[in-house]
Order: structure tokens, then C-alpha cells, then sequence
């Protein structure tokens, strides 16, 4: 049985302050929620603070990037160990802007998820095409390469330990989604990829979030799919009843 993940990147935005208001807005939206793991993801700056509010709640912390170093002389960088001791569970790998702005390819999305797994956290690996390789075909071979790169050398518990968040590049921010048959078509695919390496038993296991303008609009439909287990969301994350609208449906639904 999979849960249903729905985990906020707050990107770029929200001050220290207003990231701690956001938080305890979420905290006490959620309070009734059961089923649904939630997950919000401040900046790095507003971890800490932000650790704070969630402690004792429903609500769990995730960094939005780590490296994969133990500590050093990698300026503007921050190591694994400096997440876990502020309470962090979750930590966001090889998202999209990460992969086009700053030159994350699939080996260190896999040094990323191997460091992380060491402490105990759990990886939120982050696939995905781009319009111009979905309009040539080669939406299959993409997710392939980029699946089998950060899943290497993993045995199947380390994969146990993992989310997959599906993120088709051409629907982040732009407010164009995926069609629930589209999405579902690539979540079932990225699953099938998974039993190849590890067996069904294992891919059946694994939670895939859809992370393409998910919002309240349009998530009941997509977290019915048969393999969408959850959203990545970004704008739609930064209002706490936005969030909590994408986070309700996910309630009564049982994968």
C-alpha cells in the first residue's frame, strides 16, 4: 500500500518571518489530516525556524537540496548532516530548475540520494521532459536515463526508501498541466521502470508524485490515477488554503 505525499517547495520566496507564518498556517490546516503525508520545504535560510513550527505536528520538513559532500570548502552549499540535525526528513533531488540553472545531472542526483539515505532522510528524486524532447518522442528514453542514473547501485530497500516526483518540465509555473490520462501514462511508465530494476512488488511500493501545476483545480482528478501518488507542488503551496485544497482529496483516496 503507497501513501498519498503532498510536499510544498516553497522555491525561492518567503522571508524567514513570513515562511514561519506560512508554516503555522499549515500546521494548523492540517491538523486533521490522517492519511496524507505532508511535507513543506522552506528555503534554506527559514529551515530552522520553520523546524520550530512543525515540531509535534502532522506536518514534516524537507530541504529543497543538499550536496553530497560530509562538509568542506563548497561555498553557498549545505551538507546533509547540517539538515538532519535541524529535523529535517525529506530532501528535494535533481529538481528541474536545479537540472537547467545549475548543472545537476543524473550522477550527482545519485550522489545526492545515496548521501542522504545514509542519515536516515528520505530522497524526493525529481524527473522530468522538456516540451522540445516530449514533441521528438523521447519522453520514454529521458525519464529511462534519468530513472536508471539516480536509482544506480541502490538495492531495492534503499529504493523502498524513496519518493519519485514526476515533473514535466513544460508544466512547472506555466499553469499548462498534463492531462490526468497524460500524467498517469508517464507515472505508469516511471513505475514499470522501477519493476524492471527491483521487481513489482517493490515499484507497487513506491509513492510518484505529479509535480506540473498541481492545484486545487485539477488534483482530485489527477491523484485518482491509478499510479499518481502524490504532488510536488510549487505555487499553488505558498497560500496554506490553496495547499490544504490539493492536500484534502488525497484523504479518501487509498493506492
Amino acid at each position: 500500500m503507497r501513501k498519498i505525499v503532498i510536499a510544498g517547495n516553497w522555491k525561492m520566496n518567503k522571508t524567514v518571518a513570513e515562511s514561519v507564518k506560512l508554516a503555522t498556517d499549515v500546521v494548523a490546516a492540517a491538523q486533521g489530516i490522517r492519511s496524507v503525508v505532508v511535507i513543506i520545504a522552506p528555503t534554506y535560510l527559514a529551515l530552522a525556524k520553520v523546524a520550530e513550527v512543525v515540531q509535534g505536528s502532522n506536518v514534516k520538513l524537507a530541504a529543497q537540496d543538499v550536496h553530497w559532500e560530509n562538509q568542506g570548502a563548497f561555498t553557498g552549499k549545505v551538507s546533509a548532516d547540517m539538515l538532519k540535525e535541524i529535523g529535517v526528513e525529506y530532501v528535494i533531488i535533481g529538481h528541474s530548475e536545479q537540472r537547467t540553472y545549475f548543472g545537476e545531472t543524473d550522477a550527482t542526483v545519485n550522489k545526492k540520494v545515496r548521501k542522504v539515505q545514509s542519515l536516515d532522510m528520505t530522497p524526493i528524486i525529481c524527473i522530468g521532459e522538456t516540451l522540445a524532447e516530449r514533441k521528438d518522442g523521447r519522453l520514454e528514453s529521458v525519464l529511462t536515463t534519468q530513472v536508471n542514473g539516480a536509482y544506480e547501485g541502490l538495492a531495492a530497500d534503499d529504493a523502498l526508501r524513496t519518493i519519485i516526483a514526476y515533473e514535466p518540465v513544460w508544466a512547472i509555473g506555466t499553469g499548462v498541466t498534463a492531462s490526468d490520462d497524460e500524467a498517469q501514462q508517464a507515472h505508469a511508465f516511471v513505475r514499470s521502470l522501477l519493476a524492471k530494476r527491483y521487481g513489482e512488488d517493490v515499484a507497487q511500493s513506491i509513492s510518484i508524485q505529479y509535480g506540473g501545476s498541481m492545484k486545487p483545480e485539477n488534483a482530485a482528478g489527477l491523484l485518482a490515477q491509478t499510479d499518481i501518488d502524490g504532488g510536488l507542488i510549487g505555487g499553488a503551496a505558498l497560500k496554506a488554503d490553496s495547499f490544504l485544497g490539493i492536500v484534502t482529496p488525497g484523504e479518501s483516496i487509498s493506492k
